[in-house]
């Protein structure tokens, strides 16, 4: 009777208690929380401050009532991040992550209430939470605790991002280190339109400046439109592509392949831009000054936005005659 009398209790308790998660998790169903990269930039392994992973977290009240939740002044016990590879392999917490949450301490936040429409927004450094150590493709999202990590089961999700880690440079490949000209400040992606974009790698052409050539280049799809080179690349592991990225450059560097899209201009002119939120098209008339005649090429570049950022993952090009 008394092991039956227990079990009914251990029962009572595990139904009240998912009664309780249930009424508390749609307490937030209002609740959005998304992701982005704030000031994107080329992200490697490890230094933390020096090449921060920082991430642009927004939450907002999309129903018709006030929203109200605490937000830890030390966000990490308000926010956890998950990233895992291809191979659905998760990385681990930073030893500070697990240490401020296992020590005895007390946890300041803040009361916040937010009207229907309203958002609130934080920048966190993913680095600060998970161990980035190795170069890879990592797909990262965020759990958001409104009544804080100690009732972590009440929680919020966010969005996925897609985020590329590259091999560390070194002092002697400092080439693949992108700069701007005359200067030492790292490239960085920005959310420019579709056409500044095809404008940006011409002009980068032009110049020879094959960092800011790359910045908006999804090398990855250019290598996919050759068909023996995209079965290769598609079965391989994780670093086999990335030294793969890294020969297909090379290769356009040095006039090997892909004439077409590395071909210098004497001058262009965007003809057409169209797009809608995730694909788009631009058209450009480009002319080649040779010895004794021009010749006059229509490109379409095929551009793909993914976390704000366009890139150039696809082209034709159509003669149209010389002058």
């Amino acid at each position: 009777m008394k092991i039956r009398k227990i079990l009914t209790i251990i029962s009572f308790y595990l139904i009240f208690g998912q009664t309780f998660i249930t009424a508390q998790n749609n307490e937030y169903s209002n609740m959005a929380v998304t992701i982005k990269f704030s000031n994107r930039t080329i992200y490697y392994p490890d230094n933390t401050e020096s090449n921060p992973v920082n991430i642009h977290i927004t939450i907002k009240n999309k129903g018709t009532d006030t929203l109200r939740f605490k937000l830890a002044d030390n966000r990490m016990f308000s926010i956890d991040f998950h990233a895992y590879t291809v191979k659905n392999k998760q990385l681990k917490q930073t030893d500070g992550l697990i240490e401020k949450r296992t020590t005895n301490q007390t946890v300041y936040f803040r009361e916040i209430a937010l009207d229907p429409g309203e958002e609130y927004s934080f920048i966190e450094n993913l680095k600060e939470y998970l161990v980035v150590d190795d170069p890879s493709i990592y797909y990262v999202d965020v759990s958001f605790y409104p009544e804080l990590y100690k009732s972590k089961f009440i929680s919020v999700n966010t969005n996925r991002l897609t985020l590329e880690v590259k091999p560390s440079p070194s002092s002697a490949s400092s080439n693949y280190i992108p700069v701007k000209e005359e200067s030492v400040e790292i490239l960085r992606q920005e959310e420019l339109s579709p056409d500044k974009v095809v404008e940006q790698t011409i002009i980068a052409r032009q110049k020879s400046l094959w960092d800011q050539f790359f910045l908006y280049m999804d090398i990855e799809s250019l290598i996919k439109r050759n068909p023996s080179l995209k079965n290769k690349f598609i079965t391989v592991s994780e670093d086999e592509r990335i030294r793969m990225v890294d020969a297909f450059k090379k290769d356009l560097m040095q006039s090997r392949i892909e004439n077409d899209i590395i071909a210098v201009p004497e001058k262009f002119v965007i003809e057409k831009t169209t797009y809608t939120p995730t694909e788009g098209i631009v058209v450009v008339t480009e002319w080649f000054k040779y010895t004794n005649f021009r010749e006059r090429k229509s490109y379409t570049y095929k551009v793909r936005q993914r976390e704000g950022i366009w890139t150039i993952y696809d082209y034709t090009v159509v003669n149209l005659g010389t002058e």
